[in-house]
């Protein structure tokens, strides 16, 4: 009892400063001088204009948040040199600090936090055939799938591969790019894992849209159509998208074919009637190919006719107009 009566009457006479001193000793991060800078983002490197929290024990002057430099730097008052900070985790970066005020007498034994705030330093973007086109920032584990359900999934014209690419720093300090390509259906039919590739951040993520074909004249059904499935189009399978001939009773049709680096198109004249009736191998189609069907009495439409249907279809959606001859 007596031991006990001793040490109550040293706290007494002590008084309330050196009991809570006793309660918060030095090494305890709470206090008036410190920053509420708490942040629940996973632990990632820091990087170039990421914002980053720092508290420094007992210096109000010190304590603050700080953008990290398109260098990679970040200052703090007081210290005459900057700190390199790109790279570092946040307990990498604490001892830097720490470090560096110490060689600059600035503090003896300063006790340091660092939480990141905002990451900046590693962007995602997708774009292309998604229906909400994205760029957010890759924190903790980030996969090919999560980015394009970031950006909402994938349209209904969306191509048959992913292209992923980012640049990449050389030794020489010069950015190269990389790129894979990453099919759409091995990646969701999850047949090779390794397709669902994890994303570090710096990204670009682009979807195409699928090469798309025109049939115009007498089938049932004129329109634009995608070809989503990652196979060659060509003669009959257009024909079955657009639902078949309608009266057509000729021989020849035509496609017309964009011609490289010019304006205009080649007209290819193929046996329409051998090749349905399996005589003559089917057609091959390329992206932006019109195939154009004559109507039953044979005339056949100028080419400023077909281009104009096709322009009326793609503005207003995939069904074109019938032409009129």
């Amino acid at each position: 009892m007596k031991n006990i009566a001793v040490t109550l009457l040293t706290l007494s006479m002590a008084g309330p400063v050196s009991i809570l001193a006793q309660m918060n000793p030095p090494h305890a991060e709470t206090g008036a001088t410190s920053l509420n800078v708490a942040s629940n983002l996973p632990v990632e490197r820091i990087g170039k204009n990421d914002l980053v929290g720092i508290t420094v024990y007992d210096s109000p002057e010190l304590t603050r948040t700080v953008r990290v430099s398109s260098d990679g730097e970040i200052s703090l008052p007081m210290l005459e040199k900057h700190i390199r900070t790109e790279g570092l985790y946040p307990a990498e970066l604490e001892t830097a600090i720490k470090a560096a005020l110490m060689t600059e007498q600035v503090l003896v034994d300063p006790i340091v936090t660092v939480s990141v705030v905002e990451y900046r330093s590693r962007p995602i973007s997708v774009v292309g055939a998604v229906k909400s086109p994205a760029t957010f920032q890759a924190t903790g584990e980030v996969t090919l799938l999560d980015a394009i359900s970031q950006a909402g999934g994938l349209t209904e014209n969306a191509g048959a591969e992913i292209l992923v690419s980012k640049e990449q720093s050389a030794i020489d300090g010069k950015s190269t790019p990389i790129s894979q390509r990453i099919p759409v259906r091995g990646l969701y039919d999850a047949t090779d894992p390794s397709l669902n590739m994890k994303l570090q951040g710096g990204e670009v993520v682009r979807i195409p849209e699928a090469g798309r074909v025109y049939v115009v004249g007498d089938v049932k059904k004129p329109g634009m159509f995608f070809i989503t499935d990652g196979s060659e189009s060509s003669v009959l399978k257009a024909l079955s998208l657009s639902e078949g001939l309608d009266r057509f009773s000729g021989h020849t049709a035509f496609i017309y074919r964009p011609k490289d680096g010019s304006s205009g198109r080649n007209e290819i004249p193929i046996e329409l009637k051998k090749i349905m009736d399996r005589k003559s191998p089917d057609v091959a189609l390329l992206a932006n190919d019109i195939l154009y069907i004559p109507e039953a009495s044979g005339r056949k439409a100028a080419l400023t006719t077909l281009d104009r249907a096709v322009m009326i279809g793609a503005g207003f959606g995939t069904t074109l107009l019938y032409l009129s001859h």
